[in-house]
């Protein structure tokens, strides 16, 4: 089984428009309500692949109960911890005439020292029969900014490979706790290291801490710095669509690669068709899956040489 853990869960909303216009009216043509949060997007994904998958976090309110009655729907085994505070809500605005997307965020509820608590049992009682964990996506009010920090340490007491996607201070500090691999996007690694070449920037990252780092650099594919090797992994072509959901995506491929015990050349192959597949889908975070094998067989990994 593979374990998602997102903290900050939400109800993403996506609205579809003819044209985004500041300051104007607009009139919706379609309207697609899901369960979101980092973490819930790669189990999904993981589920799809065939993935036996569980989903930890929190939910609260009446949106959470939306969440869980949307979750229930998927293959994906609830293990949310109910919190006081209603879960949040995003929305992505969709300009059909430009294919690009605009995001809302809400911040999430503000969890309770007893609720964190809580989540920690939970938890804890869950490593026990996980093949990996994905720690994911943003922290939500109330918890210390060192708690991926912390999950990391229990995952490596308990003996689970562990994987850390999020940004600023929780990356800093989860890193240190020497995670199994890391997947910043550009910015991400920028805001970690300072640099904003991809190499060097790379190469720093995984001498923080990371036993692997795994960097997102958009259209471009994945680079990845491993203890076998450094590898880059391109689609075969650029490809437009809606990129929400995009580096999810490749999160699962990396774990559904990673529980197969796939050479590094096949994992990459898998999450970057994933991703490019996922920006090809009509239906913003899911990912097409006639897409995604016929890109698959196509995706370019090459081996470069590790040198500083």
């Amino acid at each position: 089984m593979i374990l998602t853990v997102t903290l900050n869960t939400a109800v993403d909303l996506t609205y579809r428009v003819p044209a985004l216009i500041p300051h104007a009216s607009h009139r919706v043509t379609q309207v697609i309500e899901r369960p979101g949060g980092k973490g819930l997007n790669v189990a999904r994904v993981l589920a799809a692949l065939g993935h036996e998958t569980v989903a930890t976090g929190f939910a609260g309110g009446a949106t959470g109960a939306v969440l869980r009655e949307q979750l229930a729907a998927t293959p994906v085994r609830d293990e949310l911890v109910e919190t006081a505070g209603p879960t949040r809500r995003t929305v992505a605005i969709v300009d059909t005439a430009s294919g690009d997307t605009t995001q809302l965020n809400e911040p999430g509820p503000t969890v309770t020292a007893a609720e964190w608590t809580a989540f920690r049992t939970r938890f804890t009682a869950l490593l026990d029969g996980a093949a990996a964990v994905a720690l994911c996506g943003s922290l939500p009010p109330g918890i210390h900014v060192g708690a991926y920090a912390e999950l990391v340490r229990l995952s490596r007491t308990a003996g689970v490979p562990v994987l850390l996607d999020t940004s600023g201070e929780p990356l800093r500090r989860g890193i240190a706790a020497r995670p199994d691999l890391v997947k910043p996007n550009a910015d991400e690694l920028a805001q970690l290291t300072g640099s904003r070449e991809p190499l060097r920037a790379t190469r720093e990252a995984r001498g923080r801490g990371a036993r692997t780092v795994v960097s997102s650099l958009g259209p471009d594919g994945l680079l990845a710095a491993t203890p076998e090797g450094l590898w880059r992994a391109a689609p075969p072509a650029a490809v437009k669509g809606n990129p929400t959901g995009a580096g999810d995506s490749a999160v699962a491929g990396l774990l559904s690669g990673l529980v197969d015990a796939s050479p590094w050349p096949e994992r990459l192959s898998r999450a970057v068709a994933l991703s490019a597949a996922t920006v090809l889908s009509p239906v913003a975070g899911e990912f097409d899956p006639t897409a995604y094998e016929e890109l698959l067989p196509r995706v370019k990994v090459t081996e470069e040489p590790d040198r500083p």
